[in-house]
């Protein structure tokens, strides 16, 4: 990418707490116009490091640029080019959803139309509560509505749906998806797995306060490659299989017994919840970079006789 089409980048970033490495050399490079998802367990430095990029926090050392100034430096003129949704709530309780946004919308020099902020986060028959008669997943939206009434050109969102039901967490993928077309680079954190293979053009995984794994979700720690596995059941036992060639093994099981079903028959691809928790090493690999090339699916080779 070059410096024009680039929205962040950070380059040896480090923060410290005492002797706590929170973010340890850490590099990131997120393009205009794109959606990208950081993952990581707690304690593995994403909420420090997207605080230094939102400009809330001090790094110790390394560079970073958002929009093309330094956090650190940038004014508020920079400051009205990003929106934030931060993972605690704003309490302001006693306005109403329309108050709110019309406020928070005349801090910015040129916001989008307060009544079509609330109505991409779906409250518009609720314009005229109070929010604290909100449930907790409107009172999160109306959070959403306040990230993006400055009609951000970068738009950090972290974790944005909590606490939304299943309906309103499609509903806010379609916002996002809608406001990346029109141009808005989004930055989101998230624990929701499918939320980022929903959203993300790529994924970095984190962990230790480095950059384990950076890639589209399909491709993640090299998953599309990562063989497959063949299960089934032969002779009251679970078989497995691990194989490049999925078809080929089916075919050589059905040869055993033409016109015959296979029992308990399953072809399994690592999921980008395998690939996550190889490379965290949460799936007892151990391993932080995921080079075992498992995705999780840790089975012993058995051949097919």
């Amino acid at each position: 990418m070059t410096l024009t089409d680039v929205a962040v980048d950070v380059r040896g970033l480090r923060k410290r707490y005492g002797d706590k490495h929170a973010v340890n050399g850490l590099d990131l490079e997120v393009g205009r116009g794109e959606i990208f998802a950081i993952l990581g367990p707690n304690g593995a430095g994403k909420t420090t490091t997207v605080e230094i990029l939102e400009g809330f926090r001090d790094r110790d050392a390394g560079q970073v640029s958002v929009l093309g100034e330094d956090p650190a430096t940038a004014g508020r003129a920079w400051r009205s080019r990003i929106g934030v949704v931060m993972q605690d709530a704003r309490d302001l309780s006693e306005a109403t959803v329309e108050e709110l946004v019309r406020h928070f919308a005349g801090y910015y020099p040129a916001p989008r139309d307060p009544d079509e902020a609330i109505d991409a986060v779906g409250l518009r028959d609720k314009a005229r509560t109070r929010c604290r008669r909100l449930s907790g997943g409107q009172r999160r939206r109306v959070d959403v509505a306040l990230g993006i009434v400055g009609d951000p050109e970068l738009l950090f969102l972290d974790e944005p749906t909590t606490g939304f039901d299943p309906q309103a967490r499609r509903a806010f993928w379609e916002l996002v998806t809608g406001l990346r077309h029109g141009g808005t680079t989004v930055l989101l954190t998230t624990h929701y797995l499918d939320e980022a293979e929903q959203l993300a053009d790529r994924v970095a995984v984190v962990r230790d306060g480095q950059v384990v794994a950076l890639g589209a979700p399909a491709d993640l720690g090299g998953r599309a490659a990562r063989q497959a596995v063949v299960r089934w059941t032969e002779d009251g036992s679970t078989r497995e299989v691990r194989t490049d060639h999925p078809t080929r093994t089916v075919a050589e099981l059905a040869l055993r017994a033409p016109g015959a079903e296979i029992p308990g028959l399953q072809v399994l691809r690592p999921s980008l919840e395998d690939v996550y928790l190889s490379l965290i090493g949460a799936d007892g690999t151990g391993g932080a970079d995921g080079s075992d090339g498992s995705g999780g699916a840790a089975v012993a080779e058995e051949p097919v006789r």
